[in-house]
């Protein structure tokens, strides 16, 4: 029977989640992207020494970097065709074969300049303490034009009839936003209009059923992969709401953003660091000092290179939060756990692993639900010892310190999810394999 795939993030997103795709694809034929837009980052490292190449992907597939997998962008993405362009231009420099292998649902409801706009518009009118930390990429009022109905989507293009009334209908309500509560300036007919003209000529090779071309694949026997963007915990839905993104992040949207029925992902791989992190706003329990060089949130932030691949700022650094992580297991239904970044953690003297919160003298097992009830809990903590020894690079079990074997173990155990793979390096064989997703699945 034809195993699929699915990956997910189980934090606030940043987990490694393009790598591990990319190592995946050599028993796939195909990946998906299925929900979120060019708000991701995954960054891939191939090759060694002076051969190595580090590609930084938006919306593109990460299996596009091997050769002869057909990459898919769903119709639960939100789509920016300009930023489309600039990434097939950087991949085809780079000789990245792309047009051959690339498809687009004409479901995907696309980002216009207006959507940009007022994304960046609402976060500078917000206070200090209420900032989202949104990307400002337009994301969120590209989701609220899909749920509202009124959206341009993909195939909006190839009527353009009827895309001009659409535009235009579009822009009258969002330009009266833009300048009587937001007092910006209004986003021109002509000059959108122009653009999405230029942009349907463009798109038009690479629009495809994906819905029905996933179908047809699974029907012969080729694995899929489906690469989901963020993380469990900025979930619209499950996530530290409002410090969230705008779109479902757990692994049930992979069968709704792409077309397919839920029986055809047959296992749920989860991507967690060894540590936790978060970018933005948004309360997070087991948070450290990341700029006082005798904290471990300094190591965690400098050895890790712990910033945005998207956003360019530091990422926010602190224990491992099993807690959360049980809560994602929960959501995601995960059939294994993949644990990233092990080696940022090397030559710490003493780890800590937040197992649970107090709040207002009660204790909890779970992260709870909602950004004001997580604000008001503190971890608790439990100590384990770390290792001297260096973990990077490592490919083995065996090559691991015992007391890095004993803690990766402690964290399968509080999360109650068996540990399939091991990262210890950004490169592709820096990896250790304890169970294959595709042959047990």
């Amino acid at each position: 029977m034809q195993k699929n795939v699915v990956v997910i993030g189980t934090q606030w997103g940043d987990e490694g989640k393009g790598k591990i795709v990319d190592w995946l694809t050599d028993h796939a034929g195909s990946v998906v992207r299925f929900q979120g837009g060019h708000n991701a980052g995954h960054t891939l490292v191939i090759g060694q020494g002076d051969d190595q190449k580090e590609f930084k992907l938006n919306l593109v597939p990460s299996g596009i970097i091997r050769d002869n997998i057909e990459c898919f962008i769903g119709n639960g993405v939100v789509l920016d065709i300009k930023h489309l362009q600039k990434e097939i231009a950087m991949l085809e420099n780079d000789g990245i074969a792309v047009r051959d292998r690339l498809f687009v649902s004409p479901g995907c409801p696309l980002i216009l300049d207006c959507h940009v706009k007022l994304d960046q518009a609402r976060e500078a009118k917000r206070t200090n303490d209420k900032k989202i930390g949104t990307t400002g990429k337009g994301i969120g009022p590209a989701y609220e034009d899909k749920v509202s109905r009124r959206a341009i989507k993909v195939y909006d293009l190839l009527n353009l009839d009827t895309l001009k009334h659409k535009l235009k209908d579009l822009l009258e309500y969002h330009n009266f936003v833009l300048t009587n509560y937001l007092g910006t300036d209004p986003i021109s007919f002509e000059e959108q209009w122009l653009e999405l003209v230029s942009q349907a000529e463009f798109i038009k090779p690479f629009i495809v059923d994906v819905s029905a071309r996933l179908h047809a694949l699974n029907d012969e026997g080729k694995g899929i992969l489906f690469e989901g963007a963020q993380g469990a915990l900025l979930d619209i839905d499950h996530g530290t709401y409002p410090y969230v993104t705008s779109s479902n992040c757990v692994a049930g949207q992979a069968s709704a953003g792409s077309g397919v029925g839920p029986n055809m992902l047959n296992y749920i791989l989860g991507i967690t660091k060894a540590y936790t992190t978060r970018v933005g706003g948004g309360p997070f329990p087991s948070e450290l000092d990341i700029d006082d060089h005798r904290s471990p949130g300094y190591q965690m932030s400098h050895k890790g290179k712990e910033f945005g691949t998207v956003t360019q700022r530091k990422r926010r650094c602190g224990w491992f939060d099993a807690a959360a992580l049980k809560r994602s297991a929960m959501i995601n239904g995960l059939s294994g756990l993949c644990i990233t970044k092990l080696d940022v953690l090397d030559g710490i003297d003493t780890l800590y692993i937040c197992v649970g919160y107090q709040s207002n003298g009660t204790e909890y097992e779970l992260l709870p639900l909602g950004a004001d009830q997580v604000a008001d809990c503190k971890p608790i903590l439990i100590e384990m010892p770390g290792w001297k020894e260096t973990t990077f690079g490592a490919n083995q079990w065996d090559q691991l310190p015992n007391n890095a074997k004993n803690y990766l173990l402690k964290l399968e155990e509080l999360c109650g999810v068996p540990l399939h793979i091991i990262s210890t390096g950004p490169a592709r064989d820096e990896t250790i394999m304890l169970h294959h997703p595709f042959e047990i699945a």
